[in-house]
């Protein structure tokens, strides 16, 4: 059997190291401070991208990469012995980065596979995890692609934000545009809809509220057999345990698979102090 190459791009928030050591190949969006140009999770660490966004007088502008960009990672694959490749990327709603990866993929010398995960950071590295899973169990391209959207089609992301200051100003906000998330210290549940946009789940009063409400969601969805889940915080770390305790003292029946502080281009949006989790049905 050939070997399957699977690419993703940098909002699954994993890392390069991760993803390299697991022999996936990263495409990054790219972050524009101004007219600086920087790479998501090359050019720009959490920490580092995070303290600028702190003194930065603009807020920043994201970009996907262009086709161009997936046709050089999609022929460097097929050079390295690949017969095929699984593409698997961020929300087509909120991106055009699914267009650029679909485009490059119907001029690429060997077929590609192109997923929209419908979803955004911890969400997209589950659907990746089960790629590799599948592709370890020596599956090909086909089977692949169908372990990675079964994830599609189970997984749920809820995350709470700081503030919607940044999902608001960067055109993001979808379903959630109308809340008025600064009165009363609101702290609206938030969550992706099934044509990948952005939609209200709860509004809560407090972070400590919004945590218990996806704890709770990821409890219940636990009754009927243990989740997968991964964790997302903005350079919040502290927020992510007391999330875990939480599912924990829910009793929740889980596999913690991943946690990570959002890159740059989640960053963007979300800004400081975000906590989330991804969770699915375990495969």
């Amino acid at each position: 059997m050939g070997k399957v190459g699977i690419v993703c791009d940098s909002t699954c928030d994993m890392g390069p190291q991760w993803l390299a050591e697991n022999d996936v190949v990263m495409v990054p969006l790219k972050v524009l401070f101004g007219e600086e140009t920087f790479l998501d999770w090359v050019d720009f660490t959490p920490p580092t991208f995070f303290a600028k966004l702190a003194t930065s007088p603009v807020l920043p502008k994201t970009s996907q990469p262009s086709p161009a960009d997936f046709a050089a990672v999609y022929a460097a694959l097929a050079e390295q012995g690949c017969d095929e490749i699984v593409s698997i990327h961020l929300t087509a709603a909120l991106s055009g980065t699914f267009e650029s990866a679909t485009m490059a993929a119907a001029n690429s010398p060997i077929p590609v596979r192109v997923i929209d995960t419908l979803t955004v950071s911890a969400g997209v590295a589950l659907v990746i995890l089960a790629a590799l899973e599948a592709r370890a169990a020596g599956g090909d391209g086909a089977a692949i692609e169908a372990a990675a959207l079964r994830v599609v089609e189970s997984d749920t992301l809820l995350f709470a934000l700081d503030t919607l200051e940044y999902l608001v100003k960067g055109g993001r906000a979808g379903k959630a545009q109308g809340l008025a998330a600064s009165l009363l210290n609101i702290k609206p549940v938030l969550t992706f809809n099934n044509e990948g946009t952005i939609e209200p789940y709860k509004k809560v009063k407090g972070t400590k509220k919004a945590i218990a409400e996806i704890a709770a969601a990821v409890a219940a969805a636990s009754a009927n057999g243990p989740v997968k889940v991964a964790y997302l915080h903005s350079m919040a770390p502290e927020l992510a345990d007391e999330l875990s305790a939480e599912i924990d003292r829910l009793g929740g029946q889980y596999e913690l698979i991943h946690t990570t502080s959002v890159g740059a281009v989640i960053g963007t949006y979300a800004g400081p102090r975000a906590v989330g989790a991804a969770f699915c049905p375990a495969w």
